[in-house]
């Protein structure tokens, strides 16, 4: 996409974009890239699929909405989806409509570019060619490294904090197109429609829009830059560690890192950062793994969230087959295996038998029978049994995984580290 912007930069500013964004070709691919995903609809209630089946009337009246500037993003659907492996809590999401979704995945294509060639190499979230794994390899290594001291830490609300003006003041200093930087401002203040409640953001950028994660990289992307300077960084979305070789360096990291967030209008979560001595036995947790000298395991709270899952596919009143029960429960466990492959196999043993006695109870519910499964239920339905269903096993795939491994092949999913 460089290649064809090269004509709108002057000074490092890039001041003519927007007809790229409304261009033919970019809205197609952007379209193609939203009906991928297979979101829901927003508050038009048009699918992606009915979209399509449109798209050569919605592309030309986006084209020209885009041209005209009589284009206006609509309110976003807000809803509430559980917290995994927290009971009782829930995390609010934004849903555009698709019409939006095509328009921010355009406005993404031509942006993302400009500010991937300056962002720094120790951020990963959200990144082309980037992923959780390539963070959790570089922080091992750094560990590994001897690297003692650890400076973990929590942005309080980052994604609903970010201030307006000094987002759209960042992008600024990459981007003087007035028409982009109007388009940014109007999904940053789009109504959020929640039920009968309707209001306005101040703050913040829209979780669940297609821009956002960008804009939310662009952000800290001078903390990236400033910390880079002194010390270890690794950063996903707003999930970050620093590692450093003494808790002298450590402090005076985190001393820096509360410097730049009170001047970006943001707060570190006092009760979630915290310094962590690694030297000591200590431990911390990073993008679902806990992570130490010589530790490196699925944290409890991925464990927990694994476990509530199993527990939505394995109710013991489900009334399904349990060809019906097991077919959905080995998408979340492959799925779950591709990220955690490396755990012990004593702990995805456990997690096996787990499963399985899950299994039972629904089993010898289907029996009509009551109270709890008996011992004896292992004798009716022995593992075997299970493996014959189909049911996937987690210490099977580890093993199998690690003698393909060893064989001098490469694995079919790289372990995390």
């Amino acid at each position: 996409m460089l290649g064809t912007l090269e004509t709108g930069v002057k000074g490092g500013r890039w001041y003519s974009l927007f007809d790229k964004v409304y261009k033919e070709a970019n809205l197609r691919a952007a379209y193609r890239k939203v009906a991928a995903n297979k979101g829901a609809p927003g508050v038009d209630h048009v699918t992606t699929k009915r979209f399509g089946q449109r798209l050569d009337q919605e592309i030309a009246s986006l084209q020209e909405d885009l041209r005209t500037a009589r284009y206006r993003p609509s309110a976003i659907r807000r809803v509430e989806i559980p917290k995994p492996g927290r009971p009782g809590e829930f995390r609010p999401l934004g849903i555009p409509t698709v019409r939006d979704r095509v328009v921010q995945t355009a406005l993404r294509n031509v942006l993302e570019p400009i500010f991937e060639a300056g962002f720094a190499e120790h951020s990963y979230g959200f990144r082309p060619g980037r992923s959780a794994k390539d963070a959790l390899r570089r922080v091992e290594k750094l560990i590994d490294d001897g690297l003692a001291f650890v400076v973990d830490a929590d942005i309080k609300g980052y994604f609903d904090a970010i201030p307006h003006g000094k987002l759209l003041d960042r992008v600024r200093e990459k981007v003087t197109d007035g028409a982009v930087l109007a388009l940014l401002d109007a999904y940053l203040t789009q109504r959020i429609l929640d039920g009968l409640k309707e209001w306005t953001p101040v703050g913040g950028t829209p979780q669940g829009a297609v821009i956002s994660p960008l804009l939310a990289n662009a952000y800290l992307d001078p903390l990236d830059h400033r910390v880079a300077r002194r010390f270890e960084m690794v950063r996903y979305a707003d999930d970050f560690v620093i590692l450093c070789r003494t808790r002298g360096e450590a402090q005076a990291a985190l001393d820096e890192v509360r410097e730049w967030m009170a001047e970006a209008g943001l707060t570190l979560h006092p009760d979630k950062t915290r310094l962590v001595d690694l030297s000591a036995r200590e431990t911390f947790d990073f993008l679902g793994y806990t992570l130490g000298r010589g530790v490196r395991r699925p944290s409890k709270r991925s464990l927990t969230r694994l476990r509530d899952a199993i527990r939505l596919h394995t109710p013991r009143t489900a009334g399904k087959s349990l060809a019906n029960v097991i077919t959905p429960l080995n998408r979340t466990l492959r799925g779950w295996f591709q990220y955690f492959k490396h755990a012990k196999r004593t702990l995805l043993k456990e997690l096996d038998g787990w499963i399985r006695t899950r299994l039972r109870g629904i089993l010898w519910r289907q029996a009509k029978r009551r109270g709890l499964v008996p011992k004896t239920a292992n004798y009716r339905w022995p593992n075997a049994y299970f493996d014959r269903a189909g049911l996937f096993s987690l210490a099977r795939a580890r093993t199998e995984a690690v003698r393909v491994r060893y064989a001098g092949r490469p694995p079919t999913g790289e372990p995390c580290a």
